[in-house]
Parts: structure tokens; C-alpha cells; sequence
């Protein structure tokens, strides 16, 4: 019935799986250079997983189907399922004892950059793997700014890049061209990457650590090469302000970065979700100084460092830790719980629910709140001087509902696996939220999640790719309609 559009998004998938294959050849040399046998693991994996894919794109190539909503949706679902099992091959054929749970988990928190992790003794662990899980990360966060400003939009489900600058009458793209975006996104991303590697070695980190840490930063992943993350380097407070400085930059928007960067457009940076962004992360960020400096004792340059590090890790959804935030008492834990629902800018790396998101819904309860003091008055949503749209609207309304059911539902189910209420509750909205650490002792900033059981794991891997793909670009493949003619 749909034949050649299930054809051409199968077609997709292989090719993209092909490319991770041959990725999968630079953790091998890397392993090769330190003497560590994993390289094996890594070029049987590379030439099994590649032959596969190869020969599915071969048997698939032909003339492409129009692209549609319904292949979009098909292209971006069948994606990040290929890239979570390719990228699950190396992590189960490795060393250190995964199962398929487990390797899948991992697989999935890296692709969809959440961070929760099931491996304990990473500072031990072989160089070519913790480079493979930052590898990872980094084509995740690639991916999901390409998915949130080139595809998600067009299908009408989330994104926000079709913005009106206050200086200007009429809605515009970042650029015309496709090929244009894409080289500038390329060369901003990559940029980003390599001045913060080159800044994390020059402030103490070593090459390695520098290389995947710069990665998984601008991927907002948090997958660290140390079990104490972020932590290793608590030491050093320049380390702090500059994870705490490219995670906030990873939030923003890739339109509007590129926007300023490639055609100097300061108007670009008046995005009100940016407001919303940097105002959400500065008065969270003081007031959990001001509740550690006054109800610990510490001094107030060492609370806002910290204090700004972890909610600007957690409001981006990366998910690194500089210390085990869920020792400054309960009023901080209360802040960090509802940092995890916020999320970067639309078109970021981030996940959650975005700000955006949370713009248009205050601009909407305004607007309501208007109408009934005057009735007969005509209050539009805005979201800063444009109108937003009546479809838009429902759309967002629709997705938080989505969001917080889901939740509440992953909450349900994880408790019904034995999991303690307050891990359930956490674990499903950091998996939803793709922001990596929970709460409590299980999985908090200090834990893994290598103790809970498998079912368990299968219900989060569930949570990170529902919220990765932005809740409905997946239910909807549930709807009967969707498959009719």
C-alpha cells in the first residue's frame, strides 16, 4: 500500500547506518594505538553491521518517493532506530559483560544524547569505547538539530524556526538554500566542538578527556570518561565556568547562532525564547546559590559556580554533575526536579519541553487572562511580535498534555517493576526529558543505572526515544490513519 515510501525510509536508514559502521572504524584505531583488544570488537562490527546495511541500501536503491509527512515520519522513527541498535553492536560485543538490555540502553542514551548510563568503572574503561559513546552523542546532537529545523517543523509537530524579527515585516528562514544551512551548521557545530576541546586541555583536562567531553557538551549528552562526571574536575573552577558557558551555548538555538555568526544578525538574538532561556537559567541558578550559600555554609563563588553548572546542565538537558546536587537539601532537589520538564531553544541539541514552548503557552494564559477582564478586547498570542497561529497553539497544548500523561504513565510502569516511587518518578521524566541523572540514591548525580532490572531499562529506552522524537512524531504511527491511503 505504501510500498515505495516505506522503501525509501528503509533506503534512508541503511545508508545512515552504513556511514555509523564506518565511524566505528575510529574508536578501532584509537584502540589499536593503546594496545587495547577491543579494536577486534570494533572492526567486526564495523564490517558486519556495515555489509548489512550495505546490502539493504543496494536491494532498496531506486527512483525516491515524494517526501510526504507520512515519510517524514517513517524516515525519522526507522533513523533513530537504526543508529540506537548499530550503535548497540560494539557496546554488547565488548568486554565489559552487557547484555542486550543494557547494550540497547546505553545505545539509545547516547543517540538521543540523554546520558543515563549502566556502566560503572568508566575511568578504567577501554579508551575506543568511551570514545565510541561520545561519537554517539555528538552525530545524535547533529541529528536532532537537523530533525528539529529542517523536518519536525514541516511536519508540523515541533520546532519553531520560522520566526518574525522585530526589524523586520515578513517571517524568514535562516537561509534559502539547504545546502547553505547545512555548511554553516557543519562548520558552527564542528567550530563550537573544537574550541571547546582546545579550552577543556588548556585548563587541565588531558587530550582525551578534553576531545570527548567538547563532544558531548555541544551534543548536551553528558556522557563523561570519569564515574564521577563532571565531578573529576570540580578542582578546577575555569573547567566549571567553561562546561557551565558551551552547554548554555548548545541550548540556543542553531538558526539564530548561525544567523550571527555567518551574517552578523544581532537582531537574530532577540528570539523571545532566548529571553525565556537565559532568564529561566539565571534566577534558578541564583536562588540555589543563595539557598547553598545560606543554608550550607559555603561561600558564594563556590555555590553560584557549582550552583550554575548543574541547573545550566540539567535546563540543557545535558545531564553532566559537578557534585551530588541532591545533598544541598530539599529545596534544591524541589528546583532541579522541575529544571528536568524545561529544555533548551528550539532547534538546539536540548530536549524537554523547550522554551519556546513555554513562551507561547504564558503569551496564551496572558492573553486569557486579558479576555476576561475585557471581554470584548481582541488579545492575539504572541510570541514576541508575531501572531501565533491558531494550529500552533493547539499543537503545543497537545504536546505538553502528551508530555506530562506520558509521565505520569512511565511513573506507573516504572513503579510496577519495583522500582521506589521516587526513582520511577524521576527516571521516566529524565528519560522523557532526555536530561540523563534522576533523583535519589539509585539514579541521582552519584548513581547509574546499572542496578535496575531489564523490563525497567526497556520502559526508559521507550521514554528516551518517545521524548527525543518529540512525543507525537512516534504516536503517531500508532493512529490506524496514518497507514490508510
Amino acid at each position: 500500500m505504501h510500498g515505495q515510501t516505506i522503501r525509501s525510509a528503509v533506503y534512508v536508514a541503511s545508508m545512515a547506518g552504513l556511514y555509523l559502521s564506518v565511524a566505528m572504524l575510529v574508536p578501532a584505531a584509537v584502540d589499536f594505538y593503546f594496545g587495547n583488544p577491543d579494536w577486534q570488537v570494533f572492526t567486526v562490527s564495523a564490517f558486519s553491521v556495515g555489509a548489512i546495511c550495505l546490502a539493504s541500501a543496494t536491494a532498496l536503491r531506486g527512483a525516491t518517493a515524494p517526501f510526504s509527512r507520512r515519510l517524514g515520519f517513517l524516515v525519522v522513527n526507522l533513523l533513530w532506530l537504526t543508529l540506537s541498535i548499530t550503535g548497540a553492536v560494539p557496546l554488547y560485543l565488548s568486554g565489559l559483560g552487557l547484555d542486550v538490555a543494557d547494550a540497547l540502553f546505553e545505545s539509545v542514551s547516547a543517540v538521543t544524547t540523554t546520558g543515563s548510563t549502566v556502566i560503572a568503572g568508566l575511568d578504567s574503561a577501554p579508551p575506543g569505547l568511551l570514545l565510541w559513546r561520545s561519537m554517539l552523542q555528538w552525530f545524535g546532537g547533529i541529528g536532532i538539530v537537523a530533525m528539529g529545523l529542517l523536518v519536525l517543523p514541516f511536519l508540523k509537530v515541533g520546532g519553531f524556526t520560522v520566526f518574525k524579527m522585530e526589524s523586520s515585516d515578513t517571517s524568514e528562514k535562516p537561509f534559502a538554500r539547504f545546502a547553505v544551512f547545512v555548511r554553516a551548521f557543519f562548520a558552527i557545530y564542528i567550530g563550537l566542538t573544537v574550541i571547546c576541546s582546545i579550552l577543556y586541555n588548556v585548563l587541565g583536562m588531558s587530550e582525551f578527556d578534553a576531545v570527548n567531553h567538547a563532544m558531548t557538551t555541544l551534543a548536551t549528552g553528558g556522557f563523561s570518561t570519569h564515574d564521577a562526571s563532571f565531578g573529576a574536575f570540580q578542582s578546577s573552577p575555569a573547567l566549571i565556568w567553561t562546561g557551565t558557558i558551551f552547554m548554555a551555548i548548545a541550548g540556543l538555538p542553531f538558526s539564530v547562532l548561525i544567523l550571527f555568526a555567518v551574517r552578523g544578525r544581532l537582531d537574530a538574538l532577540r528570539d523571545p525564547q532566548i529571553f525565556a532561556y537565559v532568564g529561566m537559567i539565571g534566577v534558578l541558578a541564583i536562588v540555589v546559590a543563595l539557598g547553598l550559600r545560606l543554608g550550607q555554609g559555603e561561600s558564594f563563588g563556590y555555590a553560584l559556580t557549582h550552583s550554575a553548572f548543574n541547573i545550566v546542565s540539567i535546563v540543557t538537558t545535558t545531564g553532566f554533575a559537578s557534585t551530588d546536587y541532591t545533598l544541598w537539601g530539599p529545596f534544591a532537589i524541589v528546583l532541579f526536579f522541575m529544571a528536568t520538564f524545561l529544555g533548551g531553544c528550539s532547534g538546539s541539541t536540548s530536549g524537554g519541553i523547550k522554551a519556546y514552548r513555554l513562551v507561547i503557552i504564558a503569551s496564551s494564559v496572558r492573553s486569557g487572562l486579558m479576555r476576561l477582564i475585557y471581554p470584548n478586547s481582541v488579545r492575539p498570542v504572541r510570541y514576541g511580535t508575531v501572531a501565533v497561529e491558531a494550529e500552533m497553539q493547539r499543537t503545543v497544548f497537545l504536546f505538553v498534555c502528551a508530555y506530562l500523561g506520558i509521565w505520569a504513565l512511565g511513573s506507573i510502569a516504572l513503579a510496577a517493576t519495583g522500582l521506589d516511587v521516587e526513582t520511577a518518578i524521576s527516571g521516566s521524566i529524565t528519560a522523557l526529558a532526555n536530561v540523563g541523572p534522576g533523583i535519589g540514591p539509585v539514579i541521582g548525580p552519584s548513581g547509574n543505572f546499572s542496578g535496575i532490572g531489564d523490563p525497567a531499562k526497556l520502559i526508559l529506552i521507550f521514554l528516551m526515544l518517545l521524548g527525543r522524537l518529540e512525543i507525537l512524531a512516534v504516536l503517531v504511527l500508532l493512529v490506524p490513519a496514518f497507514w490508510r491511503e
